[in-house]
């Protein structure tokens, strides 16, 4: 099964035989569909969000507002997560609660950000969505070739990332800071292109692996787990664009 390799966790093992499927059948369009109402799904509570932190009045109090709903999103997406990547069957459910409560965790993010830098999230938006209708075209084009070698390339791209991450964290706990690496300089900067280019080909593979799931056809019901596959990855590169925004903007 090397074929079916992606670096996005929510893929691993996803289209592997579960004996014989019966009834419906997966379809790229009908997982382009899903993926348009978990889209929706995000943006309506991001949206909410958004607004709640903009009508707060005082930055303090506005802060105060969204607080616990960055929270109730990142620990109640994070759980979703968990719970569609290991009961792909109940994704119909968990996929739309998932969107529904990343749009909160994207509402407070962006909406704290605008108040700092003003325009970011927007630009954001526009290059996320930039990012993917170009990585779309490039993929259904043929100018983009998912072979086993890029799958390596982007799976142990994406796991060194993961890696320094949870690292820095745990490191963070013992007072262990990076200024340089988080920081607005060269370094930092540097690093932020590297994992954004690294989320954007994570796109490729998840594009690659619901044309797969739709040719080995899988069930009616991976069309939703796809569309949260999808949503994953694109979630990652709007806040890791986010976050080399605010980098290049802090230099000016």
């Amino acid at each position: 099964m090397a074929l079916m390799q992606t670096s996005n966790p929510a893929f691993r093992g996803a289209f592997e035989p579960e004996g014989l499927v019966l009834g419906e059948r997966m379809t790229v369009t009908g997982t382009v569909n899903k993926t348009g109402v978990l889209a929706i799904c995000v943006a309506g509570t991001a949206a909410w969000t958004w607004s709640r932190f903009l009508n707060a009045g005082d930055p303090e109090a506005a802060l105060s507002s969204v607080l616990p709903l960055l929270a109730l999103g990142g620990i109640g997406g994070f759980v979703m997560a968990l719970v569609t990547i290991f009961k792909k069957t109940w994704a119909p459910v968990t996929a739309p609660i998932y969107a529904l409560l990343e749009g909160l965790v994207l509402g407070s993010i962006s909406a704290m950000t605008e108040l700092r830098y003003p325009g970011i999230p927007m630009q954001a938006v526009a290059l996320t969505f930039g990012t993917l209708v170009a990585l779309l075209l490039a993929y259904r084009s043929g100018l983009i070739k998912v072979t086993d070698n890029f799958r390596l390339g982007v799976v142990a791209a994406t796991g060194g990332i993961a890696l320094f991450y949870v690292a820095t964290m745990i490191m963070g706990f013992f007072g262990l800071r990076f200024p340089s690496v988080f920081g607005a300089g060269p370094l930092g900067i540097g690093i932020s292109v590297f994992v954004v280019i690294v989320a954007a080909l994570n796109l490729v593979l998840d594009f690659d692996l619901i044309e797969r799931g739709a040719q080995a056809g899988a069930p009616k019901y991976m069309e939703w787990y796809g569309a949260f596959a999808l949503m994953v990855t694109l979630i990652w590169l709007y806040l890791e664009i986010v976050r080399l925004l605010s980098k290049l903007r802090s230099r000016d």
